[in-house]
């Protein structure tokens, strides 16, 4: 390394079990159509606690983490101004297969994730797309480096084709169920929630003030509730979660696969077929969900500071992290800020 390069550390999980904060080059110019930009802020993932567990299917190792984030732009480029504070969105596309063209990039062929593809915002500075920055407003960092999680559950609201009135089950209360449901509500829907973890529901309850909780395996389908849900939102990540939902659907229901698993899903092709049901897969985000997103927090509709578990400076997460991988039963979200 060139000893003029200016250096900063990248928090890298070098391979699975081992997480450490290193020295890499801090970019001093950024392709043409790209811009740099100074990260303000970094939520931690699920996907993160999979690639320091070593559970992720698509990755190798070395690999700088980090895909939910906010930052400052660096410098006058490519229509943004120097300090404007921005939305990432770290789904980098091709523009050039049948999805990009048909204006779904959130599933590209091709597509590359920062941080699971490619290394991600878990450092100072990483020079992102141009047409991948959103102005983030008036909103602060921590809020900013929320967004993209938060369009995750609002892309599959906006897929599911969600009324007013509509019965909604989401499984899974963990922050993309938590997501999800809040958007389902936004649209008016009655919003239930399943989890294994009662201490996950009470979370939901206590902060979010959702009133129909669940603990998967006991019985639902009861009373008022016989009929079934007119949508369900899996956000488990569990396969045998997953076919456990198949008997909860409603007639001419919809289900919503959020998670997504390895393993084959099989379901009952009478049953499915007598309820007309739809299934739907929902992958990542479009910029209509981000800017979603976006209008609900500046409105006050999503309560940041509820979602916000703690805050954890770069500095310490090499010690924090594995310990937040183990127990995330009472975590929603944490947000890392960076070193400069």
């Amino acid at each position: 390394m060139n000893s003029h390069t200016e250096t900063m550390l990248c928090g890298t999980c070098v391979e699975p079990g081992a997480f450490a904060l290193e020295a890499r080059p801090k970019p001093a110019s950024a392709p043409e159509g790209w811009v740099l930009v100074d990260i303000a802020a970094v939520g931690l993932c699920g996907t993160d606690y999979h690639i320091l567990e070593g559970k992720h299917p698509f990755l190798q190792y070395p690999r700088v983490i980090g895909h939910e984030l906010s930052g400052h732009v660096a410098e006058d480029a490519a229509g943004w101004r120097a300090g404007e504070l921005v939305v990432i969105n770290p789904y980098l596309s091709c523009g050039e297969c049948r999805a990009c063209k048909r204006g779904k990039p959130n599933c590209c062929m091709s597509i590359e994730v920062l941080g699971v593809h490619r290394d991600g915002g878990l450092c100072a500075r990483i020079a992102v797309p141009a047409g991948n920055l959103y102005a983030a407003g008036d909103l602060r960092p921590e809020q900013a480096a929320m967004v993209e999680f938060l369009a995750i559950g609002a892309h599959a609201v906006s897929r599911s084709g969600i009324a007013p009135g509509d019965r909604v089950l989401v499984t899974g209360a963990g922050p993309i169920g938590l997501g999800t449901a809040l958007f389902a509500r936004l649209e008016g829907a009655e919003v239930h929630l399943m989890d294994l973890s009662p201490a996950r529901l009470e979370q939901a309850q206590r902060l979010f003030g959702f009133e129909h909780l669940h603990v998967a395996g006991e019985p639902i389908l009861e009373g008022d509730l016989s009929d079934g849900f007119d949508l369900i939102f899996d956000a488990t990540g569990n396969a045998k979660a997953i076919e456990a939902g198949f008997p909860l659907l409603a007639h001419g229901s919809t289900y919503v696969l959020v998670s997504v698993v390895k393993d084959r899903i099989t379901f009952e092709d009478a049953e499915f077929h007598k309820r007309e049901t739809r299934i739907i897969g929902s992958r990542n985000a479009l910029k209509a969900d981000f800017e979603r997103v976006m209008v609900a927090i500046a409105a006050g509709d999503i309560d940041t500071d509820a979602l916000l578990s703690e805050r954890i400076a770069l500095a310490e997460l090499p010690e924090r992290f594995p310990l937040l991988a183990k127990d995330r039963d009472a975590l929603i979200k944490a947000v890392v800020t960076p070193l400069r």
